[in-house]
Protein backbone atom coordinates (compact mmCIF):
# COMPACT_ATOMS: atom_id res chain seq x y z
CA UNK A 1 0.00 0.00 0.00
CA UNK A 2 2.77 2.40 0.97
CA UNK A 3 4.94 1.40 -2.05
CA UNK A 4 2.06 2.10 -4.41
CA UNK A 5 1.52 5.48 -2.79
CA UNK A 6 5.24 6.34 -3.12
CA UNK A 7 5.23 5.36 -6.80
CA UNK A 8 2.16 7.52 -7.43
CA UNK A 9 3.81 10.46 -5.66
CA UNK A 10 6.98 10.06 -7.71
CA UNK A 11 4.93 9.86 -10.92
CA UNK A 12 3.02 13.04 -10.08
CA UNK A 13 6.26 14.83 -9.24
CA UNK A 14 7.88 13.74 -12.54
CA UNK A 15 4.82 14.92 -14.47
CA UNK A 16 4.74 18.30 -12.73
CA UNK A 17 8.45 18.87 -13.40
CA UNK A 18 8.05 17.90 -17.05
CA UNK A 19 5.10 20.25 -17.44
CA UNK A 20 7.06 23.10 -15.92
CA UNK A 21 10.04 22.45 -18.20
CA UNK A 22 7.85 22.24 -21.31
CA UNK A 23 6.68 25.82 -20.76
CA UNK A 24 10.13 27.40 -20.25
CA UNK A 25 10.49 30.04 -23.04
CA UNK A 26 14.29 29.56 -23.45
CA UNK A 27 13.79 25.89 -24.12
CA UNK A 28 11.01 26.52 -26.64
CA UNK A 29 13.16 29.18 -28.37
CA UNK A 30 16.18 26.86 -28.46
CA UNK A 31 14.29 24.59 -30.86
CA UNK A 32 14.65 27.32 -33.53
CA UNK A 33 18.44 27.50 -33.24
CA UNK A 34 20.98 25.50 -35.15
CA UNK A 35 22.29 23.77 -31.99
CA UNK A 36 19.40 23.33 -29.48
CA UNK A 37 21.53 21.19 -27.16
CA UNK A 38 23.84 24.06 -26.40
CA UNK A 39 21.00 25.91 -24.65
CA UNK A 40 18.85 23.03 -23.50
CA UNK A 41 21.49 20.69 -21.90
CA UNK A 42 22.71 23.15 -19.21
CA UNK A 43 19.12 24.09 -18.28
CA UNK A 44 17.97 20.48 -18.12
CA UNK A 45 20.92 19.45 -15.95
CA UNK A 46 20.38 22.33 -13.58
CA UNK A 47 16.68 21.40 -13.21
CA UNK A 48 17.60 17.72 -12.71
CA UNK A 49 20.01 18.52 -9.92
CA UNK A 50 17.63 20.97 -8.21
CA UNK A 51 14.62 18.63 -8.28
CA UNK A 52 16.47 15.38 -7.52
CA UNK A 53 15.16 13.68 -10.68
CA UNK A 54 17.20 10.85 -12.18
CA UNK A 55 17.01 12.39 -15.61
CA UNK A 56 15.49 15.35 -17.49
CA UNK A 57 15.57 14.41 -21.18
CA UNK A 58 14.34 16.81 -23.86
CA UNK A 59 13.90 15.63 -27.42
CA UNK A 60 12.55 16.88 -30.74
CA UNK A 61 9.48 15.65 -32.57
CA UNK A 62 11.41 12.69 -33.96
CA UNK A 63 12.55 11.68 -30.44
CA UNK A 64 16.17 12.81 -30.89
CA UNK A 65 17.72 13.85 -27.54
CA UNK A 66 18.81 17.45 -26.92
CA UNK A 67 19.67 16.75 -23.27
CA UNK A 68 20.67 13.76 -21.14
CA UNK A 69 22.61 13.17 -17.88
CA UNK A 70 25.09 11.22 -20.00
CA UNK A 71 26.26 13.69 -22.64
CA UNK A 72 27.40 10.86 -24.92
CA UNK A 73 23.75 9.96 -25.49
CA UNK A 74 22.78 13.44 -26.75
CA UNK A 75 21.76 13.30 -30.43
CA UNK A 76 20.57 9.71 -30.14
CA UNK A 77 17.01 8.42 -30.10
CA UNK A 78 15.06 8.32 -26.88
CA UNK A 79 14.27 4.81 -25.58
CA UNK A 80 11.21 3.28 -23.93
CA UNK A 81 8.65 3.58 -26.68
CA UNK A 82 6.28 5.66 -24.54
CA UNK A 83 6.53 9.05 -26.35
CA UNK A 84 3.73 8.58 -28.85
CA UNK A 85 0.87 9.99 -26.77
CA UNK A 86 2.78 13.21 -26.11
CA UNK A 87 4.19 13.68 -29.62
CA UNK A 88 1.11 12.67 -31.58
CA UNK A 89 -1.79 13.63 -29.27
CA UNK A 90 -0.18 16.35 -27.16
CA UNK A 91 -1.06 14.51 -23.88
CA UNK A 92 0.49 14.90 -20.41
CA UNK A 93 0.84 11.56 -18.63
CA UNK A 94 2.85 9.23 -16.40
CA UNK A 95 4.35 6.02 -17.71
CA UNK A 96 6.71 3.21 -16.77
CA UNK A 97 9.38 2.08 -19.23
CA UNK A 98 12.98 0.91 -19.49
CA UNK A 99 15.29 3.57 -20.80
CA UNK A 100 19.01 3.94 -21.18
CA UNK A 101 19.45 4.27 -17.42
CA UNK A 102 17.13 1.39 -16.54
CA UNK A 103 13.42 0.94 -15.59
CA UNK A 104 11.89 4.21 -14.45
CA UNK A 105 8.72 6.15 -13.72
CA UNK A 106 8.38 8.99 -16.21
CA UNK A 107 6.42 12.15 -16.55
CA UNK A 108 5.81 13.02 -20.23
CA UNK A 109 4.87 16.50 -21.48
CA UNK A 110 4.74 17.83 -25.05
CA UNK A 111 6.59 21.06 -26.01
CA UNK A 112 4.50 23.33 -28.21
CA UNK A 113 5.30 26.46 -30.21
CA UNK A 114 3.24 29.59 -30.34
CA UNK A 115 0.93 28.06 -32.90
CA UNK A 116 0.16 25.12 -30.62
CA UNK A 117 2.06 22.63 -32.67
CA UNK A 118 4.01 19.86 -30.92
CA UNK A 119 7.70 20.48 -31.60
CA UNK A 120 9.26 18.30 -28.91
CA UNK A 121 8.90 16.33 -25.69
CA UNK A 122 10.10 16.53 -22.08
CA UNK A 123 10.70 13.30 -20.20
CA UNK A 124 11.43 13.53 -16.47
CA UNK A 125 12.06 10.28 -14.63
CA UNK A 126 12.91 8.53 -11.37
CA UNK A 127 14.50 5.08 -11.49
CA UNK A 128 12.29 2.32 -10.06
CA UNK A 129 15.36 1.06 -8.25
CA UNK A 130 15.59 4.37 -6.38
CA UNK A 131 11.85 4.30 -5.66
CA UNK A 132 12.15 0.80 -4.24
CA UNK A 133 15.14 1.88 -2.20
CA UNK A 134 13.15 4.79 -0.84
CA UNK A 135 10.35 2.38 0.03
CA UNK A 136 12.83 0.17 1.87
CA UNK A 137 14.30 3.19 3.61
CA UNK A 138 10.83 4.30 4.66
CA UNK A 139 9.95 0.81 5.85
CA UNK A 140 13.21 0.60 7.76
CA UNK A 141 12.56 4.00 9.28
CA UNK A 142 9.03 2.99 10.23
CA UNK A 143 10.31 -0.26 11.72
CA UNK A 144 12.98 1.58 13.69
CA UNK A 145 10.47 4.13 14.94
CA UNK A 146 8.03 1.33 15.77
CA UNK A 147 10.73 -0.62 17.55
CA UNK A 148 11.77 2.47 19.48
CA UNK A 149 8.12 3.17 20.35
CA UNK A 150 7.72 -0.47 21.39
CA UNK A 151 10.77 -0.28 23.62
CA UNK A 152 9.54 2.98 25.14
CA UNK A 153 6.10 1.39 25.64
CA UNK A 154 7.63 -1.68 27.28
CA UNK A 155 9.75 0.50 29.53
CA UNK A 156 6.72 2.67 30.34
CA UNK A 157 4.63 -0.43 30.99
CA UNK A 158 7.25 -1.82 33.35
CA UNK A 159 7.50 1.48 35.24
CA UNK A 160 3.72 1.90 35.27
CA UNK A 161 3.28 -1.71 36.40
CA UNK A 162 5.75 -1.16 39.25
CA UNK A 163 3.96 2.02 40.28
CA UNK A 164 0.55 0.33 40.15
CA UNK A 165 1.82 -2.71 42.06
CA UNK A 166 3.24 -0.34 44.64
CA UNK A 167 -0.16 1.34 45.01
CA UNK A 168 -1.94 -2.02 45.11
CA UNK A 169 0.63 -3.54 47.52
CA UNK A 170 1.71 -6.11 44.96
CA UNK A 171 -1.77 -7.58 44.47
CA UNK A 172 -2.95 -8.90 41.13
CA UNK A 173 -6.26 -7.64 39.63
CA UNK A 174 -8.11 -10.86 40.47
CA UNK A 175 -6.84 -10.60 44.06
CA UNK A 176 -8.05 -7.00 44.27
CA UNK A 177 -11.47 -8.07 42.95
CA UNK A 178 -11.64 -10.88 45.52
CA UNK A 179 -10.68 -8.50 48.32
CA UNK A 180 -13.31 -6.01 47.17
CA UNK A 181 -16.00 -8.70 47.30
CA UNK A 182 -14.82 -9.86 50.71
CA UNK A 183 -14.80 -6.28 52.00
CA UNK A 184 -18.40 -5.74 50.88
CA UNK A 185 -19.45 -9.04 52.45
CA UNK A 186 -17.78 -8.13 55.75
CA UNK A 187 -19.11 -4.56 55.78
CA UNK A 188 -22.70 -5.65 55.22
CA UNK A 189 -22.39 -8.77 57.37
CA UNK A 190 -21.27 -7.15 60.61
CA UNK A 191 -23.94 -5.91 62.99
CA UNK A 192 -22.15 -2.65 63.75
CA UNK A 193 -22.83 0.38 61.59
CA UNK A 194 -19.81 1.59 59.59
CA UNK A 195 -19.39 4.77 57.55
CA UNK A 196 -16.43 6.58 56.01
CA UNK A 197 -16.06 10.25 55.06
CA UNK A 198 -13.38 12.09 53.08
CA UNK A 199 -11.53 15.17 54.32
CA UNK A 200 -14.33 17.42 53.05
CA UNK A 201 -17.02 15.57 55.01
CA UNK A 202 -18.59 13.68 52.09
CA UNK A 203 -19.70 10.10 52.73
CA UNK A 204 -17.68 7.59 50.70
CA UNK A 205 -19.12 4.41 52.20
CA UNK A 206 -21.94 3.31 54.52
CA UNK A 207 -23.03 -0.26 55.18
CA UNK A 208 -26.60 -1.53 55.55
CA UNK A 209 -26.55 -1.87 59.37
CA UNK A 210 -25.57 1.82 59.57
CA UNK A 211 -28.48 2.78 57.32
CA UNK A 212 -30.92 0.72 59.41
CA UNK A 213 -29.57 2.17 62.66
CA UNK A 214 -29.82 5.76 61.38
CA UNK A 215 -33.15 5.21 59.53
CA UNK A 216 -31.65 6.08 56.12
CA UNK A 217 -33.02 4.82 52.81
CA UNK A 218 -31.33 4.94 49.41
CA UNK A 219 -27.78 5.85 48.48
CA UNK A 220 -25.79 8.37 50.55
CA UNK A 221 -22.55 8.32 48.56
CA UNK A 222 -21.13 11.82 47.96
CA UNK A 223 -23.63 13.35 50.39
CA UNK A 224 -22.47 15.50 53.30
CA UNK A 225 -22.43 13.68 56.64
CA UNK A 226 -23.96 16.72 58.34
CA UNK A 227 -27.56 15.99 59.30
CA UNK A 228 -27.20 12.24 58.78
CA UNK A 229 -24.91 11.57 61.74
CA UNK A 230 -23.33 13.57 64.62
CA UNK A 231 -20.67 15.17 62.43
CA UNK A 232 -18.80 17.32 64.98
CA UNK A 233 -17.13 14.22 66.40
CA UNK A 234 -15.95 13.10 62.93
CA UNK A 235 -14.63 16.55 62.00
CA UNK A 236 -12.72 16.65 65.28
CA UNK A 237 -10.90 13.44 64.35
CA UNK A 238 -10.30 14.79 60.80
CA UNK A 239 -8.70 17.89 62.25
CA UNK A 240 -6.63 16.30 65.02
CA UNK A 241 -5.79 12.94 63.41
CA UNK A 242 -6.22 11.27 66.80
CA UNK A 243 -8.44 8.15 66.98
CA UNK A 244 -11.32 8.20 69.43
CA UNK A 245 -12.89 5.17 71.12
CA UNK A 246 -16.20 4.42 72.84
CA UNK A 247 -17.66 7.90 72.52
CA UNK A 248 -21.27 7.85 73.72
CA UNK A 249 -23.75 10.18 72.06
CA UNK A 250 -27.50 10.48 71.61
CA UNK A 251 -28.83 10.59 68.05
CA UNK A 252 -32.58 10.96 67.50
CA UNK A 253 -34.18 8.21 69.63
CA UNK A 254 -31.03 6.12 70.13
CA UNK A 255 -27.93 6.17 72.27
CA UNK A 256 -24.96 5.09 70.15
CA UNK A 257 -21.36 4.26 71.02
CA UNK A 258 -18.96 5.51 68.35
CA UNK A 259 -15.34 4.64 67.49
CA UNK A 260 -13.46 6.83 64.99
CA UNK A 261 -10.22 5.97 63.19
CA UNK A 262 -8.37 8.40 60.85
CA UNK A 263 -6.76 7.17 57.61
CA UNK A 264 -3.57 8.89 56.44
CA UNK A 265 -1.86 9.56 53.10
CA UNK A 266 1.20 11.63 52.19
CA UNK A 267 -0.80 14.84 52.78
CA UNK A 268 -2.07 13.91 56.24
CA UNK A 269 -5.56 12.72 57.23
CA UNK A 270 -7.39 11.69 54.06
CA UNK A 271 -10.58 10.25 55.56
CA UNK A 272 -12.20 8.98 58.75
CA UNK A 273 -13.89 5.62 59.34
CA UNK A 274 -16.50 5.48 62.11
CA UNK A 275 -18.07 2.36 63.59
CA UNK A 276 -21.02 2.61 65.93
CA UNK A 277 -23.50 0.38 67.71
CA UNK A 278 -26.81 0.88 69.45
CA UNK A 279 -26.29 1.10 73.20
CA UNK A 280 -30.02 0.58 73.77
CA UNK A 281 -29.76 -3.06 72.71
CA UNK A 282 -26.78 -3.59 75.00
CA UNK A 283 -28.63 -1.98 77.90
CA UNK A 284 -31.67 -4.17 77.28
CA UNK A 285 -29.51 -7.29 77.25
CA UNK A 286 -27.73 -6.25 80.47
CA UNK A 287 -31.04 -5.43 82.13
CA UNK A 288 -32.50 -8.78 81.12
CA UNK A 289 -29.48 -10.59 82.50
CA UNK A 290 -29.79 -8.53 85.68
CA UNK A 291 -33.44 -9.44 86.06
CA UNK A 292 -32.74 -13.12 85.47
CA UNK A 293 -30.02 -12.88 88.10
CA UNK A 294 -32.53 -11.27 90.47
CA UNK A 295 -34.99 -14.05 89.69
CA UNK A 296 -32.28 -16.58 90.56
CA UNK A 297 -31.59 -14.71 93.82
CA UNK A 298 -35.29 -14.81 94.68
CA UNK A 299 -35.29 -18.58 94.29
CA UNK A 300 -32.18 -18.81 96.46
CA UNK A 301 -33.92 -16.61 99.08
CA UNK A 302 -36.88 -19.00 99.06
CA UNK A 303 -34.49 -21.95 99.53
CA UNK A 304 -32.68 -20.09 102.31
CA UNK A 305 -35.95 -19.31 104.10
CA UNK A 306 -37.10 -22.92 104.04
CA UNK A 307 -33.65 -24.08 105.14
CA UNK A 308 -33.88 -21.82 108.20
CA UNK A 309 -37.30 -23.22 109.03
CA UNK A 310 -36.01 -26.76 108.67
CA UNK A 311 -33.18 -25.95 111.08
CA UNK A 312 -35.70 -24.60 113.62
CA UNK A 313 -37.90 -27.66 113.14
CA UNK A 314 -34.88 -29.94 113.61
CA UNK A 315 -33.95 -28.12 116.81
CA UNK A 316 -37.45 -28.45 118.22
CA UNK A 317 -37.46 -32.18 117.50
CA UNK A 318 -34.05 -32.65 119.11
CA UNK A 319 -35.25 -30.79 122.24
CA UNK A 320 -38.35 -32.91 122.42
CA UNK A 321 -40.69 -30.00 121.78
CA UNK A 322 -42.89 -32.16 119.60
CA UNK A 323 -46.08 -30.13 120.06
CA UNK A 324 -44.36 -26.89 119.01
CA UNK A 325 -42.84 -28.69 116.04
CA UNK A 326 -46.27 -30.00 115.02
CA UNK A 327 -47.80 -26.54 115.43
CA UNK A 328 -45.04 -25.04 113.29
CA UNK A 329 -45.52 -27.67 110.57
CA UNK A 330 -49.28 -27.18 110.55
CA UNK A 331 -48.96 -23.38 110.44
CA UNK A 332 -46.44 -23.50 107.56
CA UNK A 333 -48.50 -26.12 105.76
CA UNK A 334 -51.68 -24.03 106.00
CA UNK A 335 -49.86 -20.95 104.70
CA UNK A 336 -48.21 -22.89 101.88
CA UNK A 337 -51.42 -24.70 100.99
CA UNK A 338 -53.29 -21.40 100.82
CA UNK A 339 -50.60 -19.68 98.77
CA UNK A 340 -49.97 -22.66 96.53
CA UNK A 341 -53.68 -23.32 95.98
CA UNK A 342 -54.02 -19.84 94.53
CA UNK A 343 -50.71 -19.93 92.63
CA UNK A 344 -51.21 -23.39 91.14
CA UNK A 345 -55.02 -23.60 90.90
CA UNK A 346 -55.86 -20.06 89.76
CA UNK A 347 -52.70 -19.24 87.83
CA UNK A 348 -52.00 -21.84 85.14
CA UNK A 349 -49.01 -20.22 83.41
CA UNK A 350 -45.74 -21.78 84.60
CA UNK A 351 -43.66 -18.65 83.91
CA UNK A 352 -45.80 -16.49 86.20
CA UNK A 353 -45.95 -19.33 88.77
CA UNK A 354 -42.15 -19.46 88.89
CA UNK A 355 -41.86 -15.69 89.36
CA UNK A 356 -44.45 -15.66 92.16
CA UNK A 357 -42.86 -18.59 94.01
CA UNK A 358 -39.54 -16.78 93.96
CA UNK A 359 -41.12 -13.57 95.23
CA UNK A 360 -42.99 -15.45 98.00
CA UNK A 361 -39.66 -16.72 99.31
CA UNK A 362 -38.11 -13.24 99.07
CA UNK A 363 -41.10 -11.68 100.86
CA UNK A 364 -40.78 -14.22 103.67
CA UNK A 365 -37.09 -13.37 104.03
CA UNK A 366 -37.83 -9.62 104.07
CA UNK A 367 -40.73 -10.13 106.53
CA UNK A 368 -43.19 -8.72 104.02
CA UNK A 369 -46.67 -10.20 103.67
CA UNK A 370 -47.04 -11.04 99.98
CA UNK A 371 -50.58 -12.03 99.03
CA UNK A 372 -51.76 -13.43 95.74
CA UNK A 373 -55.37 -12.25 95.58
CA UNK A 374 -57.75 -15.23 95.54
CA UNK A 375 -59.81 -13.71 92.68
CA UNK A 376 -56.78 -13.99 90.38
CA UNK A 377 -57.30 -16.04 87.23
CA UNK A 378 -54.78 -16.75 84.46
CA UNK A 379 -54.58 -19.43 81.81
CA UNK A 380 -51.39 -20.25 79.89
CA UNK A 381 -50.05 -17.09 78.27
CA UNK A 382 -49.66 -16.67 74.48
CA UNK A 383 -46.29 -17.62 72.98
CA UNK A 384 -45.14 -14.01 72.53
CA UNK A 385 -45.10 -13.48 76.32
CA UNK A 386 -41.39 -14.13 76.92
CA UNK A 387 -40.07 -15.07 80.35
CA UNK A 388 -37.40 -12.35 80.16
CA UNK A 389 -40.03 -9.64 79.63
CA UNK A 390 -42.23 -10.99 82.43
CA UNK A 391 -39.25 -11.04 84.80
CA UNK A 392 -38.43 -7.43 83.92
CA UNK A 393 -42.05 -6.26 84.32
CA UNK A 394 -43.32 -8.26 87.32
CA UNK A 395 -39.96 -8.60 89.03
CA UNK A 396 -39.28 -4.85 89.05
CA UNK A 397 -42.82 -3.87 90.09
CA UNK A 398 -42.98 -6.44 92.93
CA UNK A 399 -39.46 -5.60 94.16
CA UNK A 400 -40.33 -1.90 94.02
CA UNK A 401 -43.42 -2.64 96.15
CA UNK A 402 -41.31 -4.62 98.67
CA UNK A 403 -38.97 -1.66 99.03
CA UNK A 404 -41.90 0.75 99.35
CA UNK A 405 -43.29 -1.08 102.42
CA UNK A 406 -39.95 -1.83 104.04
CA UNK A 407 -39.88 -0.57 107.65
CA UNK A 408 -43.66 -0.04 107.83
CA UNK A 409 -45.99 -1.75 110.29
CA UNK A 410 -47.74 -4.76 108.72
CA UNK A 411 -45.94 -4.38 105.36
CA UNK A 412 -48.20 -5.89 102.72
CA UNK A 413 -47.95 -6.32 98.96
CA UNK A 414 -50.83 -7.74 96.95
CA UNK A 415 -50.69 -9.31 93.51
CA UNK A 416 -53.67 -9.70 91.23
CA UNK A 417 -53.94 -11.00 87.66
CA UNK A 418 -56.81 -11.65 85.26
CA UNK A 419 -57.06 -12.66 81.63
CA UNK A 420 -60.75 -11.81 81.18
CA UNK A 421 -61.16 -9.72 78.05
CA UNK A 422 -58.63 -8.92 75.33
CA UNK A 423 -55.82 -7.94 77.74
CA UNK A 424 -53.80 -9.67 80.42
CA UNK A 425 -54.03 -7.39 83.48
CA UNK A 426 -51.46 -7.48 86.28
CA UNK A 427 -51.95 -5.38 89.41
CA UNK A 428 -49.39 -4.88 92.22
CA UNK A 429 -50.51 -2.90 95.28
CA UNK A 430 -48.56 -1.91 98.42
CA UNK A 431 -49.44 -0.13 101.66
CA UNK A 432 -46.32 2.03 101.68
CA UNK A 433 -46.03 5.78 102.03
CA UNK A 434 -47.41 6.44 98.54
CA UNK A 435 -46.34 9.06 96.01
CA UNK A 436 -47.04 12.74 95.50
CA UNK A 437 -48.54 14.12 92.28
CA UNK A 438 -45.13 15.55 91.38
CA UNK A 439 -43.36 12.19 91.77
CA UNK A 440 -45.74 10.09 89.64
CA UNK A 441 -44.78 11.63 86.22
CA UNK A 442 -41.07 11.10 87.03
CA UNK A 443 -41.31 7.44 88.08
CA UNK A 444 -40.37 5.96 84.70
CA UNK A 445 -37.56 8.42 83.87
CA UNK A 446 -34.25 6.58 83.64
CA UNK A 447 -32.09 7.32 86.68
CA UNK A 448 -34.88 8.86 88.76
CA UNK A 449 -35.31 7.50 92.32
CA UNK A 450 -36.82 8.67 95.57
CA UNK A 451 -34.63 6.28 97.59
CA UNK A 452 -31.37 7.15 99.33
CA UNK A 453 -28.07 5.27 98.97
CA UNK A 454 -24.84 5.04 97.00
CA UNK A 455 -26.05 2.18 94.80
CA UNK A 456 -27.05 3.08 91.22
CA UNK A 457 -30.84 3.25 91.18
CA UNK A 458 -33.72 4.50 89.09
CA UNK A 459 -33.53 1.87 86.31
CA UNK A 460 -36.03 -0.82 87.40
CA UNK A 461 -39.27 1.00 86.62
CA UNK A 462 -37.77 2.46 83.43
CA UNK A 463 -36.84 -1.05 82.27
CA UNK A 464 -40.30 -2.30 83.19
CA UNK A 465 -41.96 0.42 81.11
CA UNK A 466 -39.72 -0.33 78.11
CA UNK A 467 -40.65 -4.02 78.31
CA UNK A 468 -44.37 -3.15 78.52
CA UNK A 469 -44.13 -0.85 75.49
CA UNK A 470 -42.22 -3.52 73.57
CA UNK A 471 -45.25 -5.81 74.07
CA UNK A 472 -47.59 -3.01 72.89
CA UNK A 473 -48.99 -2.65 76.40
CA UNK A 474 -49.44 0.18 78.87
CA UNK A 475 -48.81 0.79 82.56
CA UNK A 476 -50.82 2.94 84.98
CA UNK A 477 -49.97 4.26 88.45
CA UNK A 478 -52.43 5.26 91.18
CA UNK A 479 -51.12 6.46 94.51
CA UNK A 480 -52.35 8.14 97.68
CA UNK A 481 -49.80 9.61 100.09
CA UNK A 482 -49.51 7.57 103.31
CA UNK A 483 -51.89 4.94 101.89
CA UNK A 484 -49.93 3.14 99.22
CA UNK A 485 -49.48 2.73 95.46
CA UNK A 486 -51.08 0.54 92.81
CA UNK A 487 -49.34 -0.35 89.51
CA UNK A 488 -51.59 -1.77 86.79
CA UNK A 489 -50.15 -3.32 83.61
CA UNK A 490 -52.22 -4.03 80.48
CA UNK A 491 -50.72 -6.44 77.97
CA UNK A 492 -52.73 -7.33 74.83
CA UNK A 493 -53.22 -11.02 74.10
CA UNK A 494 -52.84 -10.41 70.35
CA UNK A 495 -49.40 -9.07 69.44
CA UNK A 496 -49.07 -6.73 66.46
CA UNK A 497 -45.53 -5.86 65.39
CA UNK A 498 -45.01 -2.12 65.08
Amino acid sequence: MESKEIEENKGRMALEISKTVSFIPNIIAAFQTSDPSKTIQPLAEKIRKETGAEFVVIGNKEGTRYSHPQTSLIGKKMKGGDNLRALKNGEYYVSKAKGSLGPSIRGKSPIMNKEGEVIGIVSVGFLLEDVHQQIMNNVTKVLLVSLFALLISLLGSILLGRNIRKDTMGLEPYEIAALYKEKNAVLHGVKEGILAIDKHGFITMMNQPAKRLLHINGTVRNLKVDGLFPSDYLYEVLKSGNPQADKEMVWKDKTVIVNCTPLFDENGVSRVVASFRDKTEIEQMVNTISEVKRYSEDLRAQTHEFTNKLYVLSGLLQLGEYEQAIDMIQTETQVLQFQNSIVFNHIKDTKVQAILLGKLGKASEKKVKFEVVSDSQLEALPSHFKLSNLIVILGNLIDNAFEAVYGFDSPTVKFFVTDIGSDIIFEIADNGKGLTEKEIPLLFDRGYTSKQGDEPRGFGLSNAEEAVLEMNGMIEVQSTPESGTVFTVYLPKEYERR
